[in-house]
């Protein structure tokens, strides 16, 4: 069997001793002085025996008092600590409850940035074009503007069916003309036949 360390002798000596306040010792003095007690020869030694037990009895009621101190306000102090324990968690619960609060909260504050840099954006694009009324004098205008030039179109067709009218009617005055200068060509020559016909055979 192997040699016993000192940490093992002071482990069970705190495993016996309790606390460590020496009740090991003071019970094996209470059961010495019992002995003692009981062998006792004369009353004075007896008495004396019964003087120490008491003395040592009293001892191990105050350490036994004392132990079931420390033993209630260990319970209390547990029992503290579970309240403690208890609210931290509430609280532990409470702060990742505003955690996810915080992360929506700064989840809607990008989109509304998101949506503001957007906003911004188009405000820019609509600032480069004129506004709805001024538009709307521009259709006006360009509209008259229209109509006027429709105008213009309708008297140049106009006039160009007419001037197409005229021309048509001199060119069929010249096709006329060109043909009544023909016909007296042809009347012209038929009348000098005649006459050199006339000539070449000379009446009797």
């Amino acid at each position: 069997m192997g040699a016993v360390t000192d940490d093992e002798v002071i482990r069970k000596r705190l495993l016996i001793d309790g606390d460590g306040a020496g009740d090991d010792r003071r019970i094996n003095l209470l059961v010495k002085s019992f002995i003692k007690w009981c062998n006792s020869g004369s009353q004075e030694e007896g008495y004396s025996q019964y003087q120490r037990m008491l003395s040592t009895l009293s001892q191990c009621e105050f350490s036994m008092g004392k132990t079931l101190l420390v033993y209630d306000m260990n319970l209390r102090e547990m029992e503290n600590y579970e309240k403690i324990y208890k609210e931290i968690e509430c609280s532990i619960a409470g702060a990742h409850e505003k955690i996810a609060e915080c992360k929506k909260q700064i989840l809607q504050a990008k989109q509304i940035q998101k949506n503001r840099q957007e906003y911004d954006a188009l405000a820019k694009v609509i600032q480069h074009h004129p506004d709805r009324h001024e538009t709307l004098k521009e259709l006006e205008a360009l509209g008259k503007e229209l109509e006027h030039l429709s105008h213009i179109k309708e008297s140049i067709e106009d006039k160009l069916e007419w001037s197409q009218k005229q021309f048509h009617v001199l060119l069929s005055t010249i096709h006329e003309l060109q043909q009544t200068l023909e016909n007296d060509e042809k009347l012209s020559e038929v009348e000098e036949a005649q006459e050199t016909s006339m000539e070449a055979d000379p009446k009797p």
